[in-house]
């Protein structure tokens, strides 16, 4: 008998496991997969890549010799929440990298399953939007999961620390993604405004709220 429970139990968690990594649908009706990978906390060291932008330029984070630290938001084209969100990532950008801190945006979307975010797609957006940072695209879907990153648009803002990308902040732009006019929490600007004066950061932490992430099946 306590060997059969023993089997039952297994067999439960089994299929709990299962489901957790078949997927589930988003809010722009797409399958996802959920990758298990719990990616940066904050306080640990980013890493740095090497990504093509949408000028057909590599860049990486050590090109930024005079940054203090980066603004890195993983976002994209075709994503409800993405689109409501460019202009403030280019007011960010415009806000903060004369003061050390640049937005780096990189697409983590595989074309072959979202065909809007496609490398073509990113260039016409971008001139479109006239976006002021990097717009890169994450080839091969390697740099998202080590960030951790499970929307668009999710952010991480780091600082460097003795040759170091140190996380600081994690989470969502601020706490309104359909009115810019109704928001009350810029989680992501007081991050950065914290940094700035040598202060603590009061929330290091929130829900980013966006699509999944959108791997090829």
């Amino acid at each position: 008998m306590k060997n059969f429970k023993i089997l039952i139990t297994a067999f439960i968690v089994g299929l709990g496991a299962l489901s957790f990594t078949s997927g589930s649908h988003d809010k722009d009706g797409q399958k996802q997969n959920i990758s298990s990978s719990k990616g940066y906390e904050v306080g640990d060291e980013a890493t740095d890549f090497k990504l093509k932008n949408v000028d057909g330029k590599m860049v990486s984070l050590s090109d930024y010799k005079s940054a203090k630290g980066f603004i890195v938001i993983f976002t994209c084209n075709h994503c409800p929440y993405a689109k409501k969100y460019e202009d403030r990532i280019i007011e960010l950008d415009k806000k903060y990298k004369d003061q050390g801190y640049p937005v780096i945006a990189i697409n983590p979307n595989d074309p072959a399953a979202q065909p809007e975010d496609g490398y073509k797609q990113m260039i016409d957006r971008a001139k479109q939007k006239g976006f002021t940072f990097p717009y890169l695209v994450d080839d091969g879907q390697k740099i998202y999961p080590q960030y951790g990153a499970t929307k668009t648009p999710h952010v991480f803002v780091l600082q460097k620390e003795n040759g170091k990308n140190i996380v600081k902040y994690i989470g969502a732009i601020d706490n309104n993604y359909e009115n810019p006019n109704d928001v009350s929490e810029y989680y992501a600007q007081d991050a950065v405004n914290a940094l700035i004066k040598g202060e603590p950061i009061k929330m290091t932490k929130t829900v980013a709220i966006g699509c999944t992430v959108k791997v090829k099946k």
